[in-house]
């Protein structure tokens, strides 16, 4: 297949700027700018389809922050907390979807004297030559490629469920298989790794999902699913959606997560920021590029919060916290010059990771036409969402009002 396509350049964000929605918190003000502006990357081929759209694409950036508040499932779409694995570039947690699982999922099985036994995880478990080695059970030998194939019929479909109830029987050919005999009464799984978020991992599933919409030359799933792409794209680039200390809960710094992705942005952005990105590119390895995007987040980690205490400790106290109406509220925010001199002293980091975003964005779209054979679509060039995803939207709409979220939030 050709990759390569002939571009026709848009210049048409000035008229965007004049557009574009009035500040609020991260997740609305930031999403949707970054939507939006992914919109301009995109080549003439598609991008009509985008441009007509494109107050869809802006609204619905923030669609996965409201489900956040329907389903306990959404949360850990967000994020990742790389540093709770171990230390860059974090080797030791495997890449591929299925990898992460086998390896940190903790199967038990019941015997019949109603003892709870461990018989695979990351703790009982060591890789060696293409084998797991079983050091709970005399060093037992399971092949990795048996060992998944399992794993995929048997616990792969019981994600989503609130408890994962393993067949007995097919477990205890496994093991039996590898000469563990243990009488199985009953099994059960337990996921050790989701809660500390799946973000690139979600990503690449999202990037397959678009590819099979624009296969299918299906406007309501391209416009939703590219819509929320741009979301998580948008997460994975802010680095404290890579961390344990998300909130710099544990550095004493509670409150970090909004000042670096939502007040200076919303201060600055409309006025100072490039959004000149350049043209969105074909990304040949998504797993790769969205571990790429996760890993170079973190590397900020530990500079933001340095800058942030050493500048606490140095800005007069009585002017670092400001008062200010927000939707018939009062609300105590960073003061304009406080956040101005930790804008000044990240050095473009807010700025430059917005833009990473974006082009980021609009690649991942770009990428999936391409890898759907370049579909044309000058047939769904003014076609919108379907009635039916409008009315889910009502719904998910009357989820978020009821305030009620549902895992972590960004900024707890």
């Amino acid at each position: 297949m050709n990759k390569i396509i002939k571009w026709t350049v848009f210049f048409s964000i000035p008229i965007l700027l004049a557009t574009a929605v009035a500040p609020e918190a991260w997740g609305f003000f930031g999403h949707r700018r970054i939507n939006r502006m992914a919109v301009f990357t995109l080549p003439q081929e598609i991008f009509g389809f985008y441009k007509n759209n494109i107050e869809y694409i802006t609204e619905h950036a923030v669609d996965p922050d409201k489900r956040r508040y329907a389903t306990k499932h959404e949360a850990v779409r967000h994020y990742i907390d790389l540093d709770h694995h171990g230390e860059f570039p974090f080797d030791m947690v495997p890449r591929q979807w299925t990898d992460m699982l086998v390896k940190y999922t903790d199967v038990f099985i019941v015997d019949d004297k109603l003892d709870t036994i461990l018989v695979f995880g990351k703790e009982v478990m060591e890789y060696k030559d293409g084998d797991l080695i079983l050091k709970e059970h005399n060093n037992a030998i399971v092949n990795e490629e048996t060992y998944k194939g399992f794993y995929k019929s048997e616990i792969l479909p019981l994600y989503y469920e609130d408890e994962w109830i393993i067949d007995c029987d097919e477990l205890t050919k496994v093991l039996q298989y590898a000469g563990v005999n243990i009488k199985c009464t009953s099994a059960f799984g337990i996921d050790q790794f989701s809660g500390y978020g799946i973000v690139p991992y979600h990503l690449e599933n999202m990037q397959r999902r678009l590819t099979k919409a624009f296969e299918a030359k299906d406007p309501t799933r391209i416009l939703q699913l590219s819509a929320e792409m741009g979301h998580y794209i948008g997460d994975a680039h802010v680095p404290l959606h890579t961390t344990e200390n998300y909130n710099g809960q544990m550095t004493g710094q509670n409150g970090i997560h909004g000042f670096w992705e939502s007040r200076i942005p919303e201060l600055f952005a409309d006025e100072e920021y490039d959004y000149f990105v350049g043209q969105a590119e074909y990304i040949s390895n998504p797993n790769e590029y969205y571990w790429d995007i996760v890993l170079t987040s973190h590397e900020y980690v530990d500079s933001l919060l340095a800058i942030e205490k050493e500048l606490s400790l140095t800005f007069p106290q009585d002017q670092q916290f400001c008062f200010e109406n927000r939707n018939e509220r009062t609300v105590r925010l960073q003061c304009a010059a406080y956040t101005r001199a930790y804008s000044n002293l990240l050095d473009g980091q807010v700025e430059d990771r917005m833009q990473a975003s974006i082009l980021a964005v609009g690649s991942s779209w770009y990428t999936a036409w391409v890898d759907a054979g370049q579909p044309s679509i000058q047939s769904i060039l003014k076609e919108g969402v379907s009635e039916a995803a409008k009315e889910e939207h009502k719904k998910l709409e009357a989820e978020f009002k009821k305030g009620e979220s549902k895992g972590r939030a960004h900024g707890q």
